[in-house]
């Protein structure tokens, strides 16, 4: 950068009486020194130059209006002025005089004047270098704000990026950075900007490519080819033991690290009223597994999904409306789920629990038969049906002692607002079709069941 101009100092003054011409006759040049009783400094003509120590006699003052008046050969004008002796050709056609012979001498106020008229001119230029200087300083300063650096093009070898849960297209924009993939993050973060992409940009691990225009990076991040993941879905109606085993092949994760944490949950973050028990709380939806998910965090997630779902149908308020628990309301639902027919069947479903539970009457489901043998089926043997098992509901009156499945949204919906009706009794009689009928009539109850076990080929 050029250095500034140093402090201003005056011009030096030198006292050469070589530049004052000598007077006629050889005579010696006048000293500088005012003559006694002098009243100052010699005047100046209009030219701004001092008048000439001539000995013809002394020029005509000044008048008022800083004009020099001709003179008259009779006398002085009327101004007062001494007669002038200059020749006729010195004077010019606008009345002013000038003398052909005068010394064009530089007073000291003068060369003052001219030394500070340089140094303005030199502080200006100056200025003017330091001005470019400084201009050019700020477009190199702040080019990357006017025109942030990118690179061209897709990119070259592949990376992989992780976006962390929360970050901030900023954020995000430093980690490109930091991966090679992005020239810069004002690069990256005014692509976002410009298409309004701020709320579209998602956790996760994504196939990047080092030296990718910020453009095309953002394409990348917004695609769902991009991004590594798995996805598993846990149906509705899926016992625990399933869950985990379907979290375990889908994830590719250890399975028994998945069955570790289901038989010992207790850092999974469970409701109060599951009981420490994981069977109705593994809750049914799609997950995606990410290369750093871990079975813990799988399992969390499926328990977190409950907790929505639980305040979505405000399941613990519903609950007290009902004067049942939270936890028999889970458990409603997952008959109701495991029972099959259709979701408009569900409240239905519900209807006859509760109608039952209210009669003090045995369930008598076959569902909550074979899940405590540990089959699966809607449809118990009379020999199933006579083997003792805490969820043998035609042993045991009232619900069996937990959920028999993980119930979807839509069961639990129809837990806490069964149907209005008196039907005591209800028949899958086309599981296929999923056709449920319903009575409060146990003669036909005892026809809709012949019903299914023709249509099973049982007797």
């Amino acid at each position: 950068m050029t250095r500034p101009p140093g402090p201003p100092h005056e011009p030096e003054h030198h006292d050469d009486t070589s530049a004052v011409p000598a007077a006629p006759g050889g005579a010696p040049p006048p000293s500088e020194t005012p003559a006694a009783g002098s009243a100052g400094p010699r005047p100046r003509g209009r030219s701004g130059q001092e008048p000439s120590d001539d000995p013809s006699g002394p020029a005509a003052p000044d008048h008022p209006d800083g004009v020099h008046r001709t003179v008259s050969p009779d006398g002085p004008d009327e101004t007062g002025a001494p007669e002038d002796s200059g020749s006729a050709e010195d004077v010019e056609a606008d009345g002013l005089i000038r003398f052909r012979d005068e010394v064009e001498k530089e007073s000291e106020g003068e060369r003052k004047e001219r030394g500070r008229r340089g140094l303005i001119a030199l502080v200006a230029g100056g200025s003017a270098v330091l001005v470019a200087a400084g201009l050019a300083g700020a477009f190199v300063l702040f080019k990357p704000l006017l025109s942030p650096q990118d690179f061209d093009g897709p990119g070259t070898v592949p990376v992989v990026v992780r976006i962390a849960p929360g970050a901030s297209a900023g954020e995000i924009a430093e980690t490109l950075v930091r991966a090679e993939v992005v020239a810069s993050a004002r690069s990256f973060v005014g692509a976002v900007e410009r298409r309004g992409k701020e709320n579209s940009l998602r956790p996760g691990h994504y196939r990047m490519r080092k030296r990718m225009a910020a453009s095309m990076a953002l394409d990348l991040l917004l695609s769902s080819q991009a991004r590594i993941r798995k996805r598993v879905t846990l149906p509705e109606g899926l016992r625990a033991v399933q869950s985990v085993a379907r979290l375990a092949k889908g994830s590719g994760l250890p399975a028994a690290e998945f069955a570790r944490l289901a038989a010992a949950p207790a850092g999974l973050g469970l409701p109060p009223y599951a009981n420490g028990a994981v069977e109705g709380f593994l809750f049914p939806a799609t997950y995606e597994v990410e290369p750093s998910t871990a079975p813990r965090d799988l399992m969390r997630a499926t328990v977190r999904r409950f907790k929505r779902a639980a305040t979505r149908v405000d399941l613990e308020a519903g609950a007290g409306r009902l004067k049942i628990t939270p936890r028999e309301v889970v458990i409603v639902a997952s008959i109701a789920q495991a029972e099959g027919g259709r979701v408009a069947d569900y409240p239905k479903i519900a209807r006859v629990i509760y109608n039952r539970l209210a009669s003090r009457a045995k369930l008598e489901m076959d569902s909550t038969v074979m899940y405590g043998l540990g089959k699966h089926g809607i449809v118990a043997s009379h020999a199933e049906i006579k083997r003792d098992t805490p969820y043998n509901t035609y042993m045991h009156p009232g619900l069996p002692p937990g959920p028999i499945c993980n119930p979807g949204e839509a069961a639990l919906r129809a837990a806490l607002s069964p149907a209005k009706g008196d039907w005591y009794w209800f028949v899958t009689v086309d599981p296929a079709r999923r056709i449920t009928k319903f009575t409060d009539k146990e003669s036909e109850f005892v026809k809709f069941r012949a019903e299914l076990n023709k249509r099973l080929g049982q007797h």
